[in-house]
């Protein structure tokens, strides 16, 4: 932009492009220094070097040329976020109390992600138009004046992007996640996506399966994936885990998600995958009694399988143990575990994630009640189709943390 064109912009709309080209000490300039500044980074070409980014924080187990290619990775995902997003038009939407929203408006859209129609749920455009905490002020200030609606299941698209943000750290950086295969991945309508399942601690792989949508595919989309009772019972975690888009595993909540159009995540290795003991590691269990498939039948849904290899080494189980499961069952009587992965490392290892998306598996007859034993058979088709990926990308790697 000109001298003169930048003139005629506000001072909170020369901040933003001075923050989306993260210009050193934009807050302590006045407007015509920052008209300066502009013009000056503009005419040179200059761009923020890895010096002035800052330092890389050593991660043991992890190169320098890995921490290297991690920050080209994120860099190449700001710069196609910020191309969904038209920063020189403003979203005109007011509250009640005349709260004015200021966002940047979706390109081709008259509103901001936040005010946009119902796909604001679907699709993660980001609200400022970038991921960054010098973001989180702008959000927090929507966050706090309620300025936009959650979804029925609870998700808030404010709390979603903050922890998108914090979590691509240990996505690009720590897990190192490959992905490939996304182009499989719909970029519209309902697709209910199949895993294996592991993390004996945490369920790591939901968390690195919605994050390889978000920052892989084309346009990026959220996967609501569906966690049992425990992550829906513990205080707070259970607020959080609503919040972030995650559904409680009940037919309802699952039927509801796609029949609008959403993106599920589920996992029908259930319970006795994810704890499974390290020398069972990526052999996938039977795929419950195929009920994703007759929800998928029922809903018109095309299946997505998808092989993680990565998680099922992050915490190794040394043993599975029946007594603990009583005690946590004690504890949580409608929790389902029959059984508790114990491992001996606290902190998660650095292992290097690979995520293979599969040719989608249309739905036979849509709409239709699908017979019982044709159900069970294309579980486990699905579920050797799995198998078999695994397989071949274990075959190809050398260690876990190459």
């Amino acid at each position: 932009m000109t001298r003169e064109q930048l003139s005629a912009l506000k001072k909170p709309e020369l901040l933003d492009r001075a923050r989306a080209i993260d210009l050193r000490g934009r807050s302590k300039m006045s407007k015509a220094e920052l008209i300066d500044a502009l013009v000056e980074t503009e005419s040179t070409g200059d761009a923020p070097s890895e010096d002035d980014v800052g330092p890389m924080i050593p991660i043991p187990g992890v190169s320098q040329e890995d921490r290297v290619e991690a920050r080209a990775r994120r860099t190449d995902l700001y710069d196609r976020l910020a191309d969904l997003v038209d920063q020189e038009r403003r979203c005109r939407w007011r509250s009640i109390e005349g709260h004015g929203c200021g966002l940047p408006v979706i390109r081709g859209k008259e509103a901001c992600s936040l005010h946009s129609d119902s796909e604001r749920y679907d699709n993660a455009v980001p609200i400022t138009g970038r991921l960054g905490f010098d973001t989180w002020p702008t959000l927090l200030r929507h966050l706090h004046l309620a300025t936009y609606d959650i979804d029925a299941i609870g998700l808030d698209p404010v709390v979603h992007e903050m922890v998108w943000h914090v979590l691509n750290g240990i996505y690009y950086d720590y897990f190192r996640v490959e992905v490939d295969g996304i182009e499989n991945i719909p970029m519209d309508g309902p697709a209910m996506i199949v895993a294996n399942h592991g993390g004996a601690a945490l369920p790591y792989d939901a968390a690195m399966l919605a994050l390889a949508v978000l920052n892989e595919a084309p346009k990026p989309r959220r996967v609501r994936v569906s966690a049992t009772e425990i992550f829906n019972m513990l205080p707070w975690v259970s607020h959080m885990y609503r919040k972030v888009g995650a559904v409680y595993a009940t037919r309802e909540d699952a039927r509801h998600l796609l029949e609008r159009g959403a993106m599920l995540g589920v996992f029908p290795e259930g319970e006795s995958g994810f704890m499974k003991p390290v020398w069972q590691a990526y052999h996938v269990q039977r795929f419950g009694r195929g009920g994703f498939v007759q929800l998928a039948e029922q809903t018109g849904t095309p299946i997505v399988p998808v092989a993680i290899l990565g998680a099922e080494e992050v915490h190794p189980a040394v043993a599975v143990s029946k007594r603990l499961a009583q005690l946590v069952r004690f504890i949580f009587p409608q929790q389902r575990v029959e059984e508790i992965a114990v491992f001996l490392n606290p902190v998660p290892l650095p292992v290097r994630w690979r995520i293979r998306f599969l040719p989608p598996v249309m739905p036979e007859n849509p709409g239709v009640e699908p017979d019982p034993l044709r159900m069970l058979e294309r579980s486990e088709d699905i579920r050797r189709s799995v198998q078999t990926s695994l397989d071949t990308l274990l075959a190809g790697r050398g260690t876990a943390f190459s």
